[in-house]
């Protein structure tokens, strides 16, 4: 028969890590769990991404044509030559 702290046997078992064996095990369980979760949000980020309607470009242009406005880069005649402009596209 095999004895642990015997000739022939296997040693000293998990008390060679000091006792604290069992804090390495917890810290990889933790490792795995965050990579785990960290996977599944990623997977279900794209799985939404790719159901979502994609934004109007136009939208996005006259967003900053009335911050420009707005912060008084640009005047009024300007803007609304511009604004008509992108109601045509």
């Amino acid at each position: 028969m095999m004895w642990y702290g015997h000739p022939g046997g296997w040693g000293w078992g998990y008390a060679m890590m000091g006792g604290f064996g069992w804090v390495l095990m917890l810290l990889v369980v933790i490792v795995v769990v965050v990579l785990v979760a960290g996977l599944l949000r990623d997977v279900l980020v794209g799985m939404r991404g790719h159901h979502s309607t994609p934004m109007d470009p136009g939208s996005s242009a006259r967003a900053i044509l009335d911050e420009r406005y707005a912060r008084g880069e640009i005047d009024a005649d300007e803007y609304k030559r511009r604004r008509a402009d992108l109601d045509l596209r």
